[in-house]
């Protein structure tokens, strides 16, 4: 894959990413758990929101610094930014490549089945998290 067209993936993976950490905060809306979430235990609330908030600011970070150092993380450079972007880009690859995992094996499927509109947002969101790991994770190994 040549370092233009992985740079380009890695600016999409940075829009990807702010749009999901967009989804991030408006899930509860979406799915209309607030119900549910009033009959948790305040601490099991209060950490189901600060959990919220700490995924969407993660998510914040890897699309602006994906997106201010896409090139430096698509192509090697000197030794020492190499390094750095190598890391990062397998960090957030890592990160991506277990979410994926986690969306097949964690949720169950009774949240899906038979809802043809969540269907499709969980193929969505598992191409989603699988182009992530796969765009950082080609960017880690061209560091090697």
């Amino acid at each position: 894959m040549n370092t233009e067209l992985l740079t380009h993936l890695l600016q999409a993976a940075a829009v990807g990413q702010a749009l999901i950490s967009l989804l991030n905060l408006a899930i509860p809306g979406i799915l209309r758990w607030g119900p549910d979430l009033e009959r948790l235990p305040l601490l099991l609330r209060e950490v189901f929101h600060v959990h919220k908030w700490f995924v969407t600011i993660t998510l914040v970070i890897f699309a602006t610094l994906t997106w201010r150092f896409a090139g430096l993380m698509a192509g090697p450079h000197d030794a020492g930014e190499a390094s750095l972007a190598g890391w990062l880009a397998a960090g957030i690859g890592g990160f991506w490549l277990i979410r994926w995992v986690m969306q097949w094996t964690y949720y169950s499927w009774s949240h899906w089945r038979g809802l043809p509109g969540r269907i499709v947002v969980h193929l969505i969101l598992t191409l989603a998290y699988g182009g992530c790991a796969a765009t950082y994770l080609v960017a880690a190994f061209r560091h090697l």
